[in-house]
């Protein structure tokens, strides 16, 4: 069977090429893929007004464990980019808030992630990378939840 009539095989050929992207793309800000996950989810539930993410719900949206979550937390404050509220601990739920130089480097990096993933940029027009990114989504939804 060839490697195109198998999508998940293709999109993990794809995947390997996207994050070598994104690490350069996260390099000139000064931030790693994660690092910026957790920075934006930070910025998203500031702006929404949300409460802070808990370490296992930020393993959740930046698809680690929770271990590897709280040592990333622990760079990002010794970097200067999140402040805990309280103290740290094992099970015991910290809020985290940007902090201004947090916020510098997300402004840093969001233009760079937008012109990485322009539609013109991945080859697409906006309607077909619309479509791609609803699949995209779907396929993970549907994969993700088999696992459970």
């Amino acid at each position: 069977m060839p490697d195109e009539d198998v999508p998940l095989w293709e999109l993990i050929r794809t995947a390997h090429v996207v994050a070598r992207g994104f690490h350069r793309v996260f390099a000139r800000a000064g931030l790693t893929a994660t690092g910026f996950g957790v920075l934006a989810e930070l910025a998203d539930r500031e702006r929404t007004g949300g409460p802070p993410p808990s370490q296992a719900e930020l393993a959740r949206i930046v698809l680690l464990r929770p271990q590897s979550v709280g040592e990333l937390v622990t760079d990002l404050v010794a970097r200067g980019l999140v402040r805990r509220d309280g103290p740290a601990g094992r099970g015991r739920r910290t809020g985290l808030e940007l902090t201004d130089d947090g916020r510098a480097a997300l402004q840093r990096a969001r233009p760079l992630v937008q012109e990485f993933t322009a539609p013109e940029a991945i080859g697409l027009d906006r309607d077909r990378t619309a479509e791609l990114t609803a699949m995209l989504r779907t396929v993970r939804e549907t994969l993700a939840a088999a696992e459970d």
